[in-house]
């Protein structure tokens, strides 16, 4: 049988890639390349679409040389994008009305104070499973009609569309000015604080409360189906996928079944546990979101957990401060040590997201005296994301009940086995790491892989899934439950810093 390939391009926050799978889900060739971090103000956070744009042309060409492999050898191309980061553009000349606002931009907090009124921030969560939050879309766009003069008439009229990153790269993939298709998929859709939850359509009532026009929203579509044919050098080619960063990665994971949870390790940390066809609200702290959908199936919900700033604190220490020249050394320097020696770092730069969701909150150091090095501050970078990942666990159980035997794990922070055993300590559980840790791409890929027939179903691809490494706790329960007691006094130090 002659092998088949797909193609998934991962739009992240700071770079884009392409990796083209067998269809044995195995890597055949990638290509990446990061794009620029934008900060016109404190807490604002913006990235250049048509950067990004240029950027996933480049390393789809890359993955494709790399593998020699022509494009009409592609069966499907899928998607799988940073969430929340939100685009308009103009429709007549494909070009974004104003810099993407991404996902970490905190400008929307006042805003969304407004908008949650005596309801605060549950004024919207029955509907959209969603707090009113920064994080979300819709306010994002709202702050740009706001705020771009004379964008609102134009959206009014129709002139301007709005998208997540996912709805950007179909447009311009299928077509862009000459025929582009404006779409978005459900997982995509449920992180715009815009769409029901149960219905999958956009809800009138909250885009009416936020006055964003309904003639600049994207069509709503399932997860795994082809939207359209790629022009362009990858003329012909399905575009057959789409799913939010963390979503895919539940789908590469091979998460298909109720009550089981991975933990991708990024900019941020995603946990998310399948709930199955039913979404299930949460009263600590979480959000309730789309997992999947495809084709024509019921969709899939989970409960996420969404920590802003993880692999972020790591470049913070690396570029703002300098203290290393390459992420990799911190597992060096923090296993120089045997403990933080007292240091923990709260690193909410943007807020703090779930289970707090304080936008007043901003990053602190404590614990300091003269005793505490470099080395230190490294180990407790590290130990930054194993603790934010602990007070997830702890909510989502408090919330479905479920309490997860082990960790499935994912992102580029799993290379660090460092901070992996001190998340297997904190969590008490063992942590796995699959064969093929990169599995936003592998979801996507999947995904697309499904709506062309490349594979059969979901029992085919949880028969790829294979374990590579698994960290077992070694950390006394005593202690533990000590240092996560420091943890959390060091993030109410964190707690109203920022007025709005």
């Amino acid at each position: 049988m002659t092998d088949r390939f797909v193609a998934a391009i991962d739009q992240g926050t700071t770079s884009s890639r392409c990796i083209i799978f067998g269809q044995d889900g195995a890597v055949v060739s990638a290509d990446q390349r990061e794009h620029r971090q934008i900060f016109p103000k404190p807490g604002w956070v913006e990235h250049d679409a048509t950067e990004i744009w240029s950027k996933v042309q480049a390393v789809v060409a890359g993955a494709l040389a790399k593998a020699g492999l022509r494009a009409e050898e592609l069966s499907a191309l899928g998607i799988t994008n940073q969430r929340e980061t939100t685009v308009l553009w103009d429709r007549a000349t494909g070009k974004p009305v104003h810099n993407a606002i991404v996902w970490q931009d905190t400008r929307t907090s006042a805003l969304c104070a407004r908008l949650g009124g005596a309801d605060g921030q549950d004024r919207f969560r029955d509907t959209t499973g969603l707090p009113l939050a920064s994080y979300f879309s819709g306010p994002k766009a709202a702050w740009l009609l706001d705020n771009v003069p004379g964008l609102r008439t134009r959206a009014e009229r129709g002139e301007i569309a709005f998208g997540t990153i996912d709805s950007w790269l179909i447009w311009n993939l299928t077509g862009g000015t000459d025929g582009g298709v404006h779409v978005t998929d459900v997982t995509n859709a449920s992180r715009t604080m815009l769409m029901d939850l149960r219905t999958l359509e956009w809800d009138r009532s909250i885009l009416a409360a936020m006055n964003v026009p309904e003639v600049m929203l994207p069509a709503i579509r399932s997860s795994a189906e082809v939207y359209g044919t790629a022009t362009g050098h990858l003329r012909g080619v399905p575009v057959a996928s789409a799913l939010g960063d963390q979503q895919a990665a539940v789908f590469g994971q091979a998460c298909y079944d109720t009550g089981t949870a991975k933990n991708t390790y990024g900019t941020g940390s995603f946990l998310l546990l399948n709930t199955g066809e039913r979404p299930v609200p949460s009263k600590n702290g979480l959000i309730t979101t789309v997992g999947y959908k495809i084709g024509a199936q019921a969709p899939v919900y989970c409960l996420e957990g969404s920590i802003a700033i993880t692999g972020a604190l790591v470049q913070w220490f690396r570029d703002q401060l300098g203290i290393i020249r390459s992420a990799a050394e911190i597992e060096t320097l923090a296993a120089s040590v045997e403990d933080n020696g007292g240091a923990y770092i709260v690193p909410a730069f943007s807020g703090l997201f779930a289970p707090y969701w304080r936008s007043d909150a901003r990053g602190v150091v404590t614990g300091l005296t003269r005793y505490v090095t470099k080395a230190h501050l490294a180990r407790a970078v590290l130990e930054a994301t194993s603790w934010q990942t602990r007070e997830v666990v702890d909510a989502m159980y408090q919330d479905s009940g479920v309490r997860i035997s082990s960790l499935k794990v994912d992102g580029g922070m799993t290379a660090n086995g460092l901070l992996m055993q001190h998340q297997a300590d904190v969590l008490g559980v063992p942590v796995i790491r699959p064969r093929v840790p990169e599995t936003t791409c592998l979801g996507a890929a999947y995904a697309a892989g499904l709506a062309t027939g490349v594979w059969s179903g979901l029992d085919e691809l949880t028969s790829h899934w294979r374990r590579d490494t698994a960290w077992e706790p070694r950390m006394e329960a005593a202690v533990r439950e000590r240092e996560y007691g420091r943890w959390r006094r060091a993030v109410e130090r964190s707690f109203g810093w920022e007025d709005d």
